[in-house]
């Protein structure tokens, strides 16, 4: 077993390469402290996930540098549409009624792996910034003053110690398990199944993100990029979760067929099957390990709420982070860190996103959809009620515990 200590100045270990990871190592990082991520994965994981960013968490890339090149690599969009399957109703509204009240009236999208191959990429202007790939978190100790974490690799066990340790390492996180944090909530009985697919959705009508409305046929879909011909498009459904889960891709022609007028044309780029919770851990912090994005919280995706809560997870931590060690805040910011972001995913996230996932794929009962219907309806015709509705996800944001940046 190798051993590796930290230096003389604190050094955080992150663990887990996601978006959430790299951008809290990157913070960090920027704010002068030392930074090790360890993710057990050789690269960016590629596989379908997250791509929306609502325009309330681009305050925050920008602050961090990244919204330029984010940008440059996705695209920023305006528009939303509910369309009703069963009845081709279509209710469209746009985040244009944002101007002149957001800096940034505009979501983001953008795959999740492509928002965190940028930050890595500025990560590694930094000199007091590693990263180390094919690193499997297996445990860790801690005292007042230290974590020493243990990991896995080809050339055997290797130990690494630090002042701090931030477990970004998604809804099955080793670390949260490692501190004998629980993972409270539900998994749903559905599974989802996001896929990237290249189809002609704007010439059938499509905006570039559509809420399909239906108790079987329900999906998100959401256009990723500008590549090719039509573009790139993440297509999510959901299914039963008793079904064969290797089977997924025979039934996926059947599913596009009833959604799309020419099937034929669908050409299905990659694929990921998942299973869906509504989970939050108990508590966020134990001693000198903190928990940010999936590791802390898990969500099913309708409304792109996931991530978003990540985001808002990392501005706040990082900056709490860096003035602990600076000497510049009391580490007490920390438990107000960990309280304050269980609240907002407890009480505003997870209650949402449920609502969410009931609308688009649970719609059986005609009475409640109806109703539903009535109020998405004025969306297009009450200024007011739109602003107020886009304004939601600025609810999810905690505001600086220090001060500003």
């Amino acid at each position: 077993m190798s051993t590796e200590s930290s230096s003389s100045s604190p050094t955080v270990i992150v663990v887990g390469a996601g978006p959430v990871g790299i951008l809290n190592a990157l913070g960090l990082a920027r704010a002068g402290v030392n930074v090790k991520v360890f993710e057990r994965g050789l690269d960016i994981a590629m596989a379908p996930r997250a791509m929306v960013y609502h325009w309330s968490v681009l305050d925050g890339l920008q602050r961090m540098g990244l919204l330029e090149d984010a940008a440059e690599r996705g695209f920023l969009k305006q528009d939303y549409t509910y369309k009703v399957h069963k009845t081709g109703e279509v209710i469209n509204f746009g985040l244009g009624s944002l101007e002149g009240i957001v800096e940034h009236p505009h979501n983001l999208h953008l795959g999740q792996n492509v928002l965190a191959e940028i930050a890595l990429e500025h990560l590694a202007k930094y000199p007091n910034a590693e990263v180390h790939w094919g690193h499997k978190f297996t445990s860790l100790v801690q005292d007042e003053d230290s974590v020493t974490a243990t990991f896995q690799t080809q050339s055997g066990e290797t130990e690494v110690s630090g002042a701090w340790l931030i477990g970004a390492d998604g809804a099955g996180s080793k670390v949260r398990a490692a501190v004998g944090i629980d993972f409270e909530g539900v998994t749903w009985p559905e599974r989802f199944v996001a896929t990237n697919i290249r189809y002609p959705f704007e010439a059938e009508g499509y905006s570039q993100t559509t809420m399909l409305i239906d108790d079987t046929y329900g999906a998100i879909i959401s256009k990723i990029d500008n590549s090719g011909e039509t573009g790139l498009w993440r297509y999510t459904y959901c299914e039963d979760a008793s079904l064969p889960e290797e089977s997924v891709s025979e039934r996926m022609p059947g599913f596009f067929a009833q959604i799309v007028q020419d099937p034929e044309k669908v050409v299905v780029d990659a694929f990921s099957p998942y299973t869906m919770h509504q989970r939050s851990a108990t508590s966020y912090r134990a001693n000198r390990v903190l928990l940010a994005g999936d590791s802390a919280h898990a969500t099913n995706p309708t409304g792109g709420l996931g991530l978003t809560s990540g985001l808002f997870d990392t501005y706040v931590l990082a900056e709490a982070l860096a003035a602990v060690i600076a000497g510049e805040a009391d580490e007490s910011v920390l438990d107000d860190y960990a309280t304050e972001r269980r609240r907002v995913f407890t009480e505003i996230v997870s209650p949402a996103a449920s609502n969410n996932k009931k609308l688009v794929y649970h719609s059986d009962d005609q009475v409640v959809l109806e109703g539903q219907l009535e109020n998405l309806r004025r969306l297009e015709t009450d200024k007011e009620a739109v602003v107020q509705r886009l304004l939601f996800p600025k609810s999810l944001e905690t505001k600086s515990l220090i001060g500003a940046w």
